[in-house]
């Protein structure tokens, strides 16, 4: 904090008086004690265009004046300055307790008496003076610590966010995926749940947590992971795996509250579910099954069915889709089944901005 007589120096203040006199002897006072040049009001109409171009750190202002009284005068700098109005101290010559009462409840932070003294004034006025110049730093202080804080934030999260790409990537090269099929997945599940009623803070958190819905599969062994052909039984449990493994790699520490963490691992546990309970790896049915991975799991099998594989040709839209639907209570929400055919002509588009490189 820095010294008052530092903060004092150079403070402006307004003084409103119509004796020529009084004016004369605060211009003196102010200026012998280091406060900037006052502004001299003598006509209080010429009021309003004066408190709309300057900012002041305290105001005298006298009651008994003709055109417009004192307290029209706090009237019109309530409403230029609100919550926010410099300290104002009355200096007037009305001694009557119920006026200097009327005067505090009306904004006034003090009430001076004419014929006053002038250190008393000088100390009330350099008290109050300093007292808001105080504050004002004070929140300058607490802006600037809020947008630190919202920036450090900020590049925190992009940090997050790029090591879940970065896993999410190398879930892709294990797994021999593109990162076309990320895209095209992604984006449709955002759009799926903005459909169904999402916000855009949670739009984005789907956009950035659904491609990591497999980065299980980099604890699963290549033989299995790789292999050409169908799965054995037991090939097929340890494949499975990969959901509750991708949860493990993703949990966020406990008491750590990170959203996207937290979408991301319900989506990586959950996103084999099937809406009648005979999915992997909890055999969970219906709404029990996080809304999140019921959405990823129609975006994620409508672009593996219209893909290319090593081991499968590409379906074409329509026969995906239709297959989709012929699921629809079975494997799949209903919900999300009818939100997905309510855009089917936004998903291609999807698909058509992000295909495939081998795809021309």
């Amino acid at each position: 904090m820095l010294p008052s007589r530092l903060l004092l120096h150079g403070g402006r203040v307004l003084v409103v008086d119509d004796d020529p006199a009084t004016l004369s002897l605060l211009d003196e006072l102010l200026q012998s004690a280091g406060f900037a040049p006052p502004t001299l009001v003598a006509d209080p109409r010429e009021l309003k265009a004066w408190s709309e171009t300057r900012g002041f750190d305290a105001m005298l202002l006298d009651l008994d004046m003709p055109h417009m009284d004192g307290w029209e005068v706090l009237d019109v700098l309530r409403a230029r300055y609100g919550d926010n109005m410099p300290p104002l101290i009355v200096v007037s010559g009305d001694t009557r307790r119920g006026n200097q009462v009327r005067a505090l409840s009306a904004g006034a932070c003090d009430y001076v008496t004419k014929p006053f003294d002038t250190n008393e004034l000088l100390l009330r006025i350099r008290m109050h003076a300093t007292g808001h110049m105080n504050r004002h730093l004070l929140r300058e202080q607490k802006s600037e610590l809020e947008a630190t804080v919202q920036q450090r934030t900020s590049a925190l999260r992009q940090s997050r966010l790029q090591i879940l790409r970065m896993l999410g990537r190398a879930a892709e090269f294990r797994d021999n995926e593109t990162g076309a099929h990320i895209l095209r997945m992604s984006h449709v599940s955002a759009l799926l749940a903005r459909e169904l009623g999402w916000d855009e803070e949670r739009c984005e958190l789907m956009l950035n947590a659904s491609p990591l819905h497999d980065i299980g599969k980099i604890a699963i062994p290549d033989a299995i992971l790789l292999k050409a052909g169908p799965l054995t039984p037991q090939e097929r449990e340890v494949m499975q795996e990969h959901t509750v493994k991708g949860a493990a790699i993703l949990r966020a520490p406990e008491g750590e509250g990170n959203e996207l963490l937290a979408m991301a691992t319900e989506i990586a546990l959950h996103h084999h579910e099937r809406w009648d309970g005979g999915g992997y790896p909890c055999g969970l049915a219906g709404v029990d099954i996080p809304q999140s991975a019921r959405i990823v799991a129609v975006a994620d099998v409508l672009d593996a069915l219209t893909s290319t594989r090593p081991y499968k040709t590409a379906w074409t839209f329509a026969e995906a889709l239709a297959f989709i639907q012929a699921h629809d209570g079975r494997h799949f929400d209903p919900d999300v089944v009818a939100a997905l055919c309510r855009n089917r002509h936004r998903v291609q588009e999807i698909r058509h901005h992000f295909q495939d490189a081998d795809a021309g």
